[in-house]
């Protein structure tokens, strides 16, 4: 590492720690040279996880989108801002630790179906009459009717 004070070559590392989520490594560095003191980040480089959407659009996978669209569908009710947050890292993690570079959509959609549909039932039909885009109230009514054949 190159020391940013006097470009001399040779630093030594004098402390090291994980941050609170694990994801990155700081290290404190002294230069062996000025003994001028800075600090380093280490992230893993990860190739970005493309979501094709229903238009065949294609945009990075982006964890603000799923949060805000399961706020919305638990607005107003009795759920924990943890769980969501579990759910969120559950699908995040889902998303990255897959082989494909490139997801559809609707596999993310029909994962927060699922994890709602076990949380809360009221905001698991509201995600599902926004993700399936009912046309009329027969639609909404026929996901209603097998989401209760299930439950029974």
């Amino acid at each position: 590492m190159v020391c940013p004070h006097c470009n001399f070559e040779e630093t030594k590392v004098v402390e090291t720690r994980c941050s609170d989520d694990g994801s990155k490594i700081r290290r404190r560095r002294a230069c062996e040279n000025c003994s001028y003191r800075f600090t380093t980040y280490e992230v893993v480089e990860c190739a970005p996880v493309m979501i094709v959407k229903r238009d065949q659009s294609r945009e990075r996978f982006d964890r603000k989108k799923v949060y805000t669209g399961l706020l919305k569908a638990c607005e107003k009710r009795p759920v924990p801002m943890q769980e969501l947050e579990n759910i969120i890292q559950e699908i995040e993690t889902t998303v990255q630790g897959s082989l494909e570079r490139e997801i559809s959509s609707a596999y993310i959609g029909e994962l927060c179906m699922k994890f709602l549909r076990n949380l809360d039932e009221i905001a698991y039909i509201r995600f599902a009459s926004v993700y399936k885009e009912f046309k009329d109230l027969n639609e909404f009514m026929h996901e209603l009717k097998s989401f209760i054949n299930e439950k029974e």
